[in-house]
């Protein structure tokens, strides 16, 4: 409704929790990084609890989305189960087929998760178990979920599990009858409302990634709006919606506090005055309480010949201590500053040309078109770290600066935790949390088709390409081709619904722009460059 008035590409305020509105305080960022990056720990235990809406599920969402290519997840969202519908959820979360005669039987069901962790283990691959609302797990559940950490080799446990739920979960692990889980827990997070700073920041992030281009919401009506939600991100993002809607209606293209203390009103039943109003009010009275004191003190003072009072000077504010500043690793904060004149577009096209070993011409057409007459395509999408990973090709990142401006650079080399980005002729090996920070998940590939491929490949189409399909899709699976037929038929649809489910992609069995350039990457075309590792 209000999205256009105010420029945005769709509502920034929405409560689902999409990944691509996170916004990580410092707190959030510390639990994003410790449970990326205690994947290949030794497994166990990580807690993460948090009040309601802080943020928690949204998390798990964007640790879901940056997930490294060798970790499989099993996500359990009802924990009021028992111990043995629990088990049988991680084995259909995991692919772990159970016939149906053994699935009464709990030895048999851990004897095959078992035997497929190990497997696993073998493969390289590490197994994660996500539990969220977990604080409403009961005795024998949480027991069964301890026992699950004895699936060990000689030298490492089988399985992280990861449980996610509000405050009163420690209070559940406290209990002594649990304390033997208790005692496995490697890590605990847990999440605070967003402070007075974070609050803008979470509202500009949400905005920024909505498309606006500017500040739609006034220093004060930030402030209103940090005091009247307690920095909790999901009351934040009701009474930030209302406020738009608010402003929308009286057709005011910025947001004051009082529609953000008329949004609050709507949404907690009750009004709310200005903080300043008991201030003023308090303010005023002891002013006069004084200024009368001063005027009796005056009257007396003259009648005994005194001299009249004077007021008092405030202290000297005592001076301000320099800090000293010790030095750090680069930011990209820096990296983006230091090379703003290079992270334009025409910059980041002629580095990913250059990758491609095709020319770019700054002063010629569009780079798209450029791109074709190279027998190159451009794949523009939004989307995250772990599909840049899957498509395996260098991508112009879009990121946002910290005044707002937008700057493009070129990622040519990305693992699970960094990646290398370009600009300038310059390098920087980034964080992918700090990197993060300032990226919205826009990103453009170049690919190069082995033939003239059709945007979509759908059901009933002929030829080459589809040939083409049938072949990769062969090739990736390690099977022998079964003849030839260049028909795009049922078999062909259940091998691409396949081919999109393994590699998380929307499954639809359309085989579309990122589909076709996951196999082409996939495959190995000769020639391409890829994501290699960076620093590698």
């Amino acid at each position: 409704m209000y999205t256009s008035f105010f420029g945005l590409a769709e509502k920034p305020f929405a409560i689902t929790p999409d990944p691509r509105y996170l916004y990580l305080s410092e707190r959030h960022a510390e639990a994003l990084a410790h449970l990326l990056y205690g994947i290949d720990d030794a497994g166990g235990f990580v807690q993460l609890t948090g009040e309601v809406g802080t943020g928690k599920t949204t998390m798990v969402r964007s640790f879901l989305a940056q997930l490294p290519a060798h970790a499989d997840v099993a996500l359990i969202l009802n924990p009021r189960i028992t111990p043995e519908e629990f088990l049988l959820a991680i084995c259909d979360e995991l692919h772990v087929a159970i016939p149906e005669g053994l699935r009464q039987s709990v030895k048999a069901v851990v004897d095959l998760l078992n035997q497929f962790l190990l497997d696993a283990h073998a493969r390289g691959r590490r197994v994660v178990v996500i539990v969220d609302e977990a604080q409403q797990l009961s005795a024998d559940v949480l027991e069964q979920v301890r026992l699950l950490t004895n699936l060990e080799t000689a030298t490492q446990k089988l399985l992280q599990i990861i449980l996610v739920g509000q405050p009163e979960l420690r209070e559940v692990l406290a209990r002594n009858d649990l304390r033997q889980l208790a005692q496995r827990i490697t890590g605990r997070y847990h999440l605070d409302p967003l402070s007075r700073a974070e609050s803008g920041a979470y509202v500009r992030h949400r905005l920024k990634v909505a498309g606006a281009s500017g500040e739609i919401f006034s220093a004060g009506a930030l402030a209103e709006l940090h005091r009247l939600a307690g920095g909790v991100p999901r009351l934040v993002n009701v009474i930030a919606d209302r406020a738009l809607l608010g402003a929308y209606t009286r057709e005011e293209s910025r947001v004051s506090p009082a529609l953000v203390r008329h949004a609050a009103a709507e949404v907690h039943g009750r009004r709310f005055t200005a903080p300043w109003l008991p201030w003023a009010i308090g303010t005023a009275a002891a002013a006069g309480v004084a200024l009368l004191g001063l005027s009796l003190y005056a009257a007396v003072a003259r009648q005994r010949g005194a001299p009249p009072p004077v007021a008092a000077q405030p202290a000297a504010a005592p001076p301000a201590a320099v800090a000293s500043e010790l030095p750090r690793a680069p930011t990209v904060a820096e990296f983006l500053a230091a090379h703003a004149v290079d992270t334009g577009t025409d910059p980041a096209f002629s580095r990913l040309f250059a990758l491609w070993s095709a020319p770019f011409d700054a002063h010629g057409s569009r780079p798209c078109d450029q791109a074709s007459a190279h027998g190159l395509e451009c794949l523009a999408q939004k989307g995250s770290f772990a599909q840049l990973r899957l498509l395996n090709r260098p991508a112009i990142l879009s990121l946002a600066a910290a005044d707002g401006t937008e700057q493009q650079v070129v990622v040519s080399a990305l693992d699970d935790r960094s990646a290398q980005i370009e600009a300038g002729g310059a390098t920087l090996k980034a964080d992918l949390l700090d990197l993060q920070r300032f990226w919205y998940g826009d990103f453009l590939v170049l690919w190069r088709p082995p033939l003239p491929m059709a945007r979509l490949l759908k059901p009933g189409m002929r030829g080459a390409e589809v040939r083409w399909l049938r072949q990769g899709l062969a090739s990736v699976r390690g099977e022998a081709l079964a003849g030839t037929s260049d028909v795009y038929d049922q078999e062909l649809v259940r091998l691409v619904e396949d081919f999109q489910r393994t590699h998380r992609l929307t499954v639809d069995g359309i085989a579309g722009e990122q589909t076709q350039v996951l196999l082409d990457g996939l495959v190995g075309a000769p020639g391409a460059p890829t994501l290699r590792a960076s620093g590698g």
